[in-house]
């Protein structure tokens, strides 16, 4: 049944006949190699340069060595990109993103998304040979071509670091923006290109003065662009990235998939197009656009797709109009999430994410030449079960193929997005401490990550399901132990954990101390429901048990068709998930407490000072300052595990 769901790399062959008869991948046309010649000297730039766009994946200058992050082991890996023989692994710390060759060095950068760090790892002893300290959330990162400087993203809070290699410190931190993920490198080595993760919006920073000189914005519905490729002789950049269109509840009119094109140089530069990718190929929809690549000599672009594991390849046209047509498709494995091709045009390298592989492609002919396991699987059986049908948009998932769990919870984060659901306005929560905060939804409405089955076979999902026959109420008979497949889904629902915030590194600053009296204070009442080690009232058991509260905003949404009270949500994290409140009417944290809660029913707050006001907010930032687990396992807290 397994392998009926998700379709294995081997079949990749069985399509080529008919998917690339009389196309492009036929002739010489397609991927000309190209060998890019560099000239090096040390500590001076190179003679011909290329731009760099942060990627899981990685290829040296020449070509002969290729690294990997691998997400769920907490490693990267090196292999010989002759026959993908694997030098070595290393663990580098908790959810490795971005790698990066160095200059022409042997050293790779690493972005360890959940420690907090640009991890250095020597390619020659296979050792981790030093770690740089950053505030928080690295994603994305690119190297100077003389390797003298790496630049990388920081998610939250939104900016982008320098690092100089000569003395492995951080020496310029830029706010340029909000969520920041893609990053690239001009060829000429003077701008940078960083994506706003959850609005797609594209900047243009000088490397010099690190001030934004120009940006890009794209629709209100754009969503979720976490790279960015640059053109090597032209002046265009290519985001793959969503649509999440929040006023449809459904699966075939709610989220789609893009490539965004801008033009930054020459008659039309400022123009920004996004491309359907939904509609690319006819009628063939694909779903989650994760990476792109481009040809070395310019002429074709690559797009992976992590929802329906498939591959685009589209020819880039030199007319600032139509950008894109459509060649040909390839099937993956399960999950890719990077698309790298080597400098010399011959081979397209994919990673398939839920598979732990890294598979060779011949150029032209597109043909599996290597396949080589970057990881053991460190997940057990269920866990990687529940995963894997987690990412996927295809059947019995989803039936129109253009949403998965994933598309608005990626690795369990919020897309920042207010969905006009049919009992209401909804903002997607975040799937940290799941395990310890049932029940689910705003509207406390399911009891068990298993009840998901009812979106599985609803309008927004329109899958097939697992349970066969009627479902019962989402909060009546409980599903779990009905399906193996649901049951392993509500395994990786419920594992995901906070990290530490990371404006409590250094403990709690004076603010934050002054804030915490005011929270806890019968003044406030706010830890009278944002309480115990959650800061949630929530708990798993029976439904009688479960609290909704009538915080005041129930009356903001005239679409509003449930009673105005809702589940309480942790507080942890809360410093990087605005907008806020179950409609998301509320910015910041501050408008939480002033602006949104006008009849003191969120927390008796009208009576504080603005500088009472900020010390809360110091505090509320600062959650969660210390691992919840110890104490809830202590105070004799339940904790979901199916």
């Amino acid at each position: 049944m397994r392998n009926h769901v998700f379709p294995s790399t081997k079949n990749t062959d069985l399509r080529r006949p008919q998917l690339f008869r009389g196309s492009l991948l036929s002739s010489s046309l397609l991927l000309a190699t190209v060998v890019v010649a560099v000239a090096f000297q040390a500590g001076s730039a190179v003679a011909s340069e290329r731009a760099s766009s942060n990627s899981l994946l990685s290829i040296n200058h020449d070509g002969s060595l290729i690294a990997c992050s691998n997400r769920d082991s907490g490693t990267v890996t090196v292999l010989e990109a002759d026959g993908l023989a694997k030098t070595f692994e290393v663990e580098v710390g908790l959810h490795p993103e971005g790698t990066v060759f160095i200059g022409q060095s042997g050293m790779v950068a690493c972005c360890v998304y959940g420690s907090d760090e640009v991890v250095i790892v020597d390619s020659e002893t296979g050792k981790v040979s030093r770690r740089v300290s950053v505030f928080d959330e690295p994603y994305g990162i690119v190297s100077s071509a003389d390797g003298r400087y790496l630049y990388a993203t920081l998610e939250y809070p939104g900016q982008v670091i320098r690092i100089d290699t000569s003395t492995w410190k951080v020496d310029a931190e830029w706010s340029v923006g909000k969520m920041l993920r893609g990053i690239a490198l001009t060829p000429d080595q003077k701008s940078l290109f960083v994506t706003e993760y959850l609005t797609t919006r594209l900047l243009q920073i000088s490397t010099d003065t690190g001030k934004v000189v120009d940006e890009f914005t794209g629709a209100s519905t754009d969503n979720i662009a976490r790279q960015v490729t640059l053109h090597p002789t032209r002046p265009k950049a290519f985001l793959p990235h969503a649509r999440s269109k929040i006023t449809a509840a459904h699966g075939n009119g709610s989220i789609f998939p893009y490539v965004g094109v801008a033009t930054f140089g020459g008659d039309n530069a400022g123009r920004r197009v996004r491309i359907p990718m939904d509609t690319f190929r006819g009628t063939r929809v694909v779903a989650n656009p994760w990476e792109v690549a481009v040809s070395p000599d310019g002429q074709f672009l690559f797009t992976v797709f992590g929802g329906t594991n498939d591959l685009y390849v589209a020819q880039i046209q030199d007319d600032d109009y139509q950008e894109l047509t459509y060649v040909a498709t390839v099937r993956l494995g399960n999950n890719p999430r990077a698309v790298r091709i080597t400098p010399d045009g011959n081979s397209m390298l994919i990673y398939n994410a839920m598979d732990f592989e890294l598979v060779a492609y011949s150029l032209p002919d597109l043909k599996v030449t290597e396949r080589a396991k970057t990881t053991e699987n460190p997940l057990s059986k269920e866990l990687h079960l529940g995963k894997t049908l987690f990412y996927t948009a295809l059947q019995p998932m989803s039936g129109r193929q253009w949403i998965s769990c994933s598309s608005c919870h990626i690795d369990g984060d919020p897309d920042g997005r207010t969905w006009q659901q049919p009992e209401g306005l909804r903002q997607t929560q975040s799937l940290k401490g799941l395990a310890w905060t049932h029940p689910l939804h705003w509207s406390a409405d399911r009891d068990e990550v298993q009840d998901f089955e009812h979106t599985i076979q609803g309008k927004l999902m329109q899958g097939k399901g697992f349970v066969k026959g009627g479902l019962p109420d989402a909060l009546a008979d409980r599903i779990s132990g009905r399906s193996e497949m649901l049951d392993a889904i509500a395994v990786y629902a419920n594992s995901h954990k906070f990290t530490l915030s990371p404006h409590s590194k250094s403990g709690l600053s004076d603010a934050a101390k002054r804030g915490q009296k005011i929270f806890q204070s019968s003044a406030t009442k706010c830890a009278e429901c944002h309480s115990g080690p959650y800061y949630c009232d929530s708990q798993p058991g029976d439904v009688a048990s479960f609290k909704r509260h009538d915080v005041g905003t129930g009356n903001d949404d005239p679409s509003e068709l449930m009673e105005p009270a809702y589940d309480t949500p942790t507080l942890l994290g809360i410093y990087r998930s605005a907008p806020y409140l179950h409609h998301g009417k509320a910015a910041t944290l501050k408008d939480v407490l002033t602006t949104q809660n006008a009849d003191d029913k969120h927390g008796v707050t009208s009576q504080l000072s603005e500088n009472q006001i900020d010390d809360l907010v110091e505090f509320l930032k600062a959650l969660p300052f210390e691992d919840p687990e110890p104490a809830a396992e202590a105070a004799g807290m339940v904790k979901v595990v199916k």
